[in-house]
């Protein structure tokens, strides 16, 4: 038991977003339906976003299912995830709220490593734990390689901060959105996802977790990794392709500018971007060998999104002094 929790109340809640990914959402709901459930309760969230795929039909049919966890959907026509996320916080009222992504399985001991690290660190407002690539074999041999000119980070989203439980600051590391634990006491203080941040269907945007993440923080939260709480993450062959990849880092490297962290002026590109920019395109058009190049493509793609994104700051002050009176 966790003080301050009446016996009659579930003590957690898992939220899933998802968008037009009806089999994917059935897996994850599988795995969590499979693993150990404590005796504390949960129960399952899923907020549809704009799904057109017969996701709804699919959770319609789910939720009358017996057996499984007690599942409950809500369907928000707003399309944009931020938007699905700030839909969950409003109706959760249990203490622990844990966001899964609808592109992840739950290990078996998922659900009761979460309700084990909330009891034994009352001090943690925020947890997360272990995201690993779901591998099956397909991914192409470069993912796995160790040296100097490794893709770092994959698209694949990866945490993992070693086997044992430890406080985690930003300077440390910040985990994704959909590896999280939060105490909805909390949610007050922190606030809501940004909706100006955040994938809208199916594109790259990004950032609207981080920044949440560190709003929280700011606010004095204090964010706990517990290991034991395993996730793996499905690997699409697909995004593992070199364009799309590059699309990926511009995009998600255009988003984190401006965040905490990682303030900018609103007085245009510094010279210093430009410069990274041209010497990562220099590096990719001589080099010989298909690893450097790769390596130097991605990080060119990364360094334009910056220069992008310090565009955008500058686009958004323009704006902002013609509204002025």
């Amino acid at each position: 038991m966790i003080p301050g929790v009446p016996p009659a109340m579930n003590l957690l809640t898992v939220v899933v977003c998802t968008h037009d990914r009806a089999a994917l959402l059935a897996r994850t709901l599988d795995s969590l339906d499979a693993a150990r459930r404590p005796a504390e309760g949960v129960d399952v969230l899923v907020v549809a976003n704009h799904c057109r795929d017969g996701t709804h039909e699919m959770l319609q049919a789910r939720s009358a299912r017996p057996g499984g966890l007690p599942l409950r959907w809500l369907a928000e026509p707003k399309k944009g995830k931020s938007h699905a996320l700030n839909l969950a916080l409003r109706e959760v009222r249990t203490p622990l709220l844990a966001f899964v992504d609808d592109d992840q399985r739950a290990d078996a001991g998922f659900l009761q490593a979460i309700v084990d690290a909330a009891r034994e660190q009352p001090e943690a407002a925020l947890i997360c734990g272990r995201l690993v690539p779901d591998w099956d074999g397909r991914e192409p041999p470069w993912v796995h390689d160790p040296g100097p000119y490794r893709i770092y980070p994959l698209p694949v989203p990866t945490f993992d901060c070693g086997d044992a439980g430890r406080w985690l600051t930003p300077d440390i590391a910040l985990p994704s959105g959909g590896n999280a634990v939060v105490r909805t006491e909390w949610l007050a203080r922190i606030g809501p996802f940004s909706t100006e941040l955040g994938p809208v269907g199916h594109d790259l945007g990004g950032s609207e977790d981080s920044e949440w993440f560190l709003r929280a923080l700011g606010v004095g939260a204090r964010l706990w990794y517990a290991p034991a709480m395993l996730q793996r993450h499905h690997v699409d062959p697909e995004r593992l392709e070199l364009g799309f990849l590059m699309r990926l880092a511009r995009r998600r490297t255009e988003s984190t500018v401006g965040l905490p962290g990682h303030e900018a002026g609103t007085g245009g590109v510094p010279g210093w971007a430009w410069r990274k920019l041209g010497g990562y395109a220099a590096r990719a058009l001589l080099t010989l060998r298909a690893d450097r190049r790769r390596f130097y493509l991605m990080r060119a793609a990364a360094a334009l999104g910056e220069v992008e994104g310090y565009r955008r700051l500058q686009r958004d002050a323009r704006l902002a002094a013609g509204r002025r009176p």
